[in-house]
């Protein structure tokens, strides 16, 4: 096992694919004999109840974790996939940030917990919530590198602007070694103009640091989450399931560069 990545999904637009990606893609790494942890960082739960965990029974989350409550060792739990853990989340979450408050050192809180235990995963995946607030800077600060899902729909530059900001102050002020990993394009449809304008546009804006892989607009992969099973279980051979098979292909890939 060599170094670990530690990789934040975010996003503050809701609706992009980045749950559905934290899921789809720890799974296919796990797939790929990797040994991954995701975090549900987001106090809706989803990448919980996506990996087969009812978010509402389970007894320690990340919400305890981030109090001080329990120790990490504690709050990890196998999910549906071989070699994949998780740190789940539940609404709980949504009032970590006021009982925070006047907390010393309240932005490294995750990093410190990841400390004594990174050494025993190849990569750790953040999932996000929707928002800029401090559970995000907590996993930007924990993170190597940022991962953003970008719908292909109008205003998909939307809030990009504020979120590359976020991702330079939080370099410059908390965490000197995070970086953009980069932009993967998710409910893409080859038949509309649109879906090819707004790649378009996001390649001229970014200009690197582009994914190859882009998810398509997918039934499947919607339909995958309410049954508690990613993508690579519920249709092995969908267009989703290589789709992000493919993705963590080149995340591996990248890893060795």
């Amino acid at each position: 096992m060599g170094r670990v990545r530690i990789i934040s999904i975010t996003n503050q637009k809701g609706g992009v694919g980045k749950t559905t990606t934290a899921i789809n893609l720890s799974a296919c790494l796990a797939e790929a004999d990797k040994k991954v942890l995701v975090i549900d960082a987001d106090p809706q739960g989803n990448t919980t109840s996506g990996l087969g965990l009812e978010k509402n029974e389970v007894e320690n989350t990340v919400y305890n974790l981030m109090l001080g409550e329990k120790q990490i060792e504690d709050v990890i739990y196998d999910t549906c996939v071989k070699g994949l853990y998780i740190i789940p989340s539940n609404i709980n979450l949504s009032g970590a940030e006021i009982e925070l408050i006047g907390q010393e050192r309240r932005e490294y809180i995750l990093d410190s917990a990841l400390k004594d235990i990174k050494k025993n995963y190849d990569f750790i995946l953040i999932d996000c919530p929707p928002s800029l607030n401090l559970i995000t800077i907590n996993a930007l600060t924990a993170s190597d590198t940022v991962l953003v899902p970008i719908q292909c729909e109008y205003f998909a530059l939307e809030g990009l602007e504020q979120l590359m900001y976020t991702i330079s102050l939080v370099k410059k002020r908390l965490n000197s070694r995070l970086s953009l990993e980069g932009v993967v394009f998710t409910m893409y449809d080859a038949r509309t103009n649109l879906s090819m304008e707004v790649v378009e546009e996001v390649k001229q804006e970014l200009k690197s640091n582009i994914y190859k892989t882009i998810i398509p607009r997918n039934v499947r992969l919607g339909e995958a989450p309410s049954h508690g099973l990613p993508i690579t279980m519920y249709d092995n051979r969908s267009k989703g399931a290589e789709s992000y098979r493919l993705l963590a292909e080149e995340v591996i890939e990248k890893e060795w560069n």
